[in-house]
């Protein structure tokens, strides 16, 4: 099996991230964004999605968090899509329901080379720890974007936010684990009828 790892920088004047990854580590991560709550989401999708996860970023944090955020999805989309190269073999297709106390959260993912975000996740609180709730949005349109995937994302119920977001990032990234997940069945294939994702 080809190692499945990548390495994407991106800098701009707003910020400067530096994103590494291996799809078939053991859940590792070394985190700082500048933005605990937001770290601590970033450890979710690497501890459930099994995914070696190396994210260091500087941004313009006395501003907010929104380009730090945006920009750390954008190169997180990037370097899964480097690192799962042509597909074959993978499952694809991934969901998972995740609850969390009174929080339970439903994400669908698909492989598909598409990118396409639907969203439906109503925040009981604007502000979680020094994390504006509206920047998941953020973080995963730029994830979609440049990944090239087609993702779902319901919080089926909450009252809590941080439950709620906490549900939503374990769920994405159990979706992720799987869709990403090599088929035994299927291990030359693209799959796909249309022979290439």
């Amino acid at each position: 099996m080809n190692q499945r790892t990548a390495e994407v920088n991106r800098n701009t004047a707003e910020t400067q991230i530096s994103v590494k990854l291996n799809l078939d580590g053991s859940g590792q991560s070394r985190l700082h964004t500048g933005i605990g709550f937001f770290d601590h989401m970033l450890d979710q999708i690497a501890r459930h999605g099994m995914i070696d996860l190396d994210v260091q970023a500087a941004g313009d944090l006395h501003i907010d968090g929104h380009h730090t955020v945006e920009d750390v999805g954008i190169a997180f989309g990037q370097a899964v899509h480097q690192a799962v190269g042509d597909k074959k073999g993978i499952r694809r297709y991934g969901h998972a329901y995740v609850p969390l106390d009174e929080a339970l959260s439903r994400v669908v993912i698909d492989l598909s080379g598409r990118p396409g975000l639907v969203m439906n996740v109503p925040f009981k609180s604007g502000m979680i720890g020094g994390f504006d709730s509206q920047l998941a949005h953020e973080f995963f349109q730029g994830f979609v974007n440049h990944a090239f995937v087609t993702l779902h994302i319901d919080n089926l119920r909450g009252e809590n936010a941080h439950h709620q977001a906490e549900t939503v990032f374990k769920a994405f990234a159990r979706a992720l684990r799987s869709a990403l997940e090599l088929d035994p069945r299927a291990s030359d294939t693209i799959p796909s009828t249309k022979g290439s994702l």
